[in-house]
C-alpha cells in the first residue's frame, strides 16, 4: 500500500456536491473563481463522485483543462446501490474518467456504504475491481465512503484491510449522535490505522447557520469567527485527518473558509469548550437532521422535494419562524407534490446516509403544514 499524501499545504478539501447553479445549470465561471483562490491559497483536494449531477463535468472545465494534472488531487466515487449489474457499476469508473478527463484519480472510493448495500459491493466483486485498477495505475488510493454503525465499519475494515482511507460523517453536532455515531466510527477508523477524509463537517450547511442559542454561544467567545469555521476547525483539529470537505456554494464560503484554514490552528482547550456548550444545546434540539444530499429525491415515485420540506419543518421546530417556514413549504410544493402525496413506499429511506424515517417525517410535515 503506497503512502498517501495530499499534494498542497492544508487539510481543506473542495467538495464539489453543492456547486454554485445559475438556474439548474452549474455556474462553471464561478467555480473557475473559486478553483483558482483554492488552489493560489495552496489547498489541492477536491472531491466529486458519479451521482452528483454536473459535478465531474465541471471538474473537468474548472480544473482538469486549467491545471496540469500534478498539481491538484482528485477524488470521486462508485455508486453500485443504483444499478442492477455489475457490469454497470464497473462501467462507472469509465464515465467518470471520460466526464473529468483526469486520465486517473488519485482517490476512488466506493460510495455511501451502509448495511443495505455492503453486501451489494462484495456481490459485484468491486474490492477486486479497485484493486486492479490501482495495479493499472488508474486509481493511486483507494476506499470508501461510510454512513453506518461502528460496528459494521469494524466489520469492513476487518475485512478489508487494504483499505487506504475511509471517508466520514464527522462534525461536533453528530459527534454522539445515536443515528450518525459520529465519534464512534471515528475511533474505529483510527483503531485500524486508516486516514480519514471527512465529510459534511458543516453538516449540509446547517452548522454555518445554526440556531440563535448556538450563535450566542460562538459570538460570546468570539464575535468575528463565521459558525462554519467553528465547525470546520473542530473536524480538522483531530487526529488523523486527511482532509476535510467543504461543499463550498460560493465566492464568499470560499473566502471564509480560506481565512483561517490557510494558516490552520487547532482548536485550543477553551475553544473545545465552547463547542461542548454547543453540543449540549444540540443535543436538546428536535429537529430533522437533513444535510440536503438529495439522495432520497432520485427515486421518489411522487417526485416529492424531501430536503426543502425538511427545511421547512426545522424552520419552525428549530427556529420558531413559523410564517417563514410556511411560505417556504408553500414555495416548495407550490405547481408539485406535497408532503401528504408520500406513498410510504419507503425508497428513499434506503439511500438516506442520516437513516431518516423518511415516511414518517413527511407524513408529521403535512400535519405541520397541511392540516385545516
Amino acid at each position: 500500500m503506497g503512502e498517501i499524501e495530499v499534494k498542497g499545504t492544508g487539510k481543506l478539501g473542495f467538495g464539489l456536491m453543492r456547486l454554485p447553479r445559475t438556474g439548474v445549470m452549474i455556474d462553471i465561471p464561478q467555480v473557475c473563481e473559486m478553483v483558482d483562490r483554492f488552489m493560489e491559497a495552496g489547498f489541492t483536494y477536491y472531491d466529486t463522485a458519479f451521482i452528483y449531477p454536473g459535478s465531474e463535468n465541471a471538474a473537468k472545465k474548472a480544473l482538469v483543462e486549467r491545471y496540469p494534472r500534478e498539481s491538484y488531487t482528485l477524488a470521486t466515487k462508485l455508486y453500485a446501490s443504483v444499478v442492477p449489474l455489475e457490469k454497470a457499476a464497473k462501467a462507472e469508473f469509465e464515465t467518470s474518467l471520460n466526464r473529468t478527463g483526469a486520465g486517473y484519480f488519485d482517490y476512488y472510493l466506493l460510495h455511501t456504504l451502509n448495511a443495505r448495500n455492503y453486501k451489494k459491493y462484495e456481490k459485484f466483486h468491486l474490492w477486486d475491481f479497485v484493486r486492479e485498477e490501482k495495479e493499472k495505475g488508474r486509481i493511486k488510493h483507494y476506499g470508501f465512503s461510510f454512513h453506518d454503525s461502528p460496528e459494521l465499519l469494524d466489520l469492513i475494515l476487518t475485512e478489508h484491510p487494504d483499505t487506504e482511507f475511509v471517508q466520514l460523517q464527522i462534525n461536533y453536532a453528530d459527534w454522539e449522535s445515536p443515528t450518525v455515531h459520529s465519534r464512534e466510527i471515528y475511533e474505529v477508523a483510527r483503531r485500524h490505522g486508516k486516514p480519514i477524509v471527512v465529510m459534511e463537517p458543516v453538516k449540509g450547511g446547517g452548522l454555518a447557520n445554526p440556531p440563535q442559542n448556538i450563535k450566542d454561544i460562538f459570538d460570546s467567545y468570539d464575535p468575528n469567527a463565521s459558525y462554519a469555521s467553528w465547525a470546520i476547525r473542530f473536524a480538522a483539529s483531530l487526529d488523523g485527518i486527511l482532509s476535510v470537505l467543504s461543499g463550498m456554494s460560493n465566492i464568499a464560503q470560499m473566502e471564509d473558509n480560506l481565512s483561517y484554514m490557510k494558516d490552520f490552528k487547532p482548536l485550543s482547550d477553551e475553544e473545545q469548550k465552547v463547542i461542548q456548550k454547543a453540543q449540549a444545546e444540540y443535543g436538546k434540539l428536535d429537529m430533522v437532521p437533513c444535510t440536503a444530499c438529495r439522495y432520497c429525491t432520485e427515486g421518489c415515485p411522487k417526485k416529492i422535494n424531501i430536503p426543502e420540506i425538511f427545511a421547512a419543518v426545522n424552520m419552525r421546530k428549530v427556529g420558531g419562524q413559523i410564517d417563514r417556514s410556511e411560505r417556504h413549504y408553500s414555495e416548495t410544493v407550490a405547481g408539485g407534490s406535497s408532503a401528504s402525496d408520500c406513498i410510504k413506499c419507503r425508497q428513499c429511506e434506503q439511500h438516506c446516509p442520516q437513516h431518516i424515517q423518511i415516511a414518517d417525517e413527511l407524513e408529521r410535515a403535512a400535519k405541520l403544514f397541511e392540516a385545516e
